[in-house]
């Protein structure tokens, strides 16, 4: 039943390549909105919270803070709207889920940058 799942995974989802992100990181999603007839390309930029899952399941959770309120949003890998991802920061944490973060204010909110 797994070979199975993972053939029909292999031949038909589209994978696209993005460059290579993970909890910590600053980054910027382009992804297309269709209104109607119209389509657009909105970005949203934020910290990965988490990606979970493997191959066609795959997501990643982006936090933002938007005023005073966090918005997150979760984005499949293989959704066929996000057209690039862009990898602004990388930061250094200790944790594969940063879920500690929704509970940071101010100064203590800051992720510390790896320069490379």
């Amino acid at each position: 039943m797994d070979s199975l799942v993972k053939f029909v995974e292999n031949e038909f989802v589209q994978k696209k390549e993005f460059p290579v992100f993970s909890a910590g990181d600053t980054i910027t999603v382009y992804y297309e909105i269709k209104e109607g007839e119209k389509t657009r390309t909105q970005f949203f930029k934020g910290v990965v919270i988490q990606r979970r899952g493997s191959g066609a399941t795959e997501t990643f959770t982006i936090r933002k803070m938007s005023g005073t309120i966090g918005v997150e949003r979760i984005f499949p890998v293989n959704m066929p709207a996000l057209q690039k991802i862009e990898v602004n920061k990388k930061g250094k944490v200790r944790r594969a889920r940063i879920f500690y973060f929704r509970g940071l204010t101010g100064k203590k909110a800051r992720i510390k940058e790896v320069r490379s």
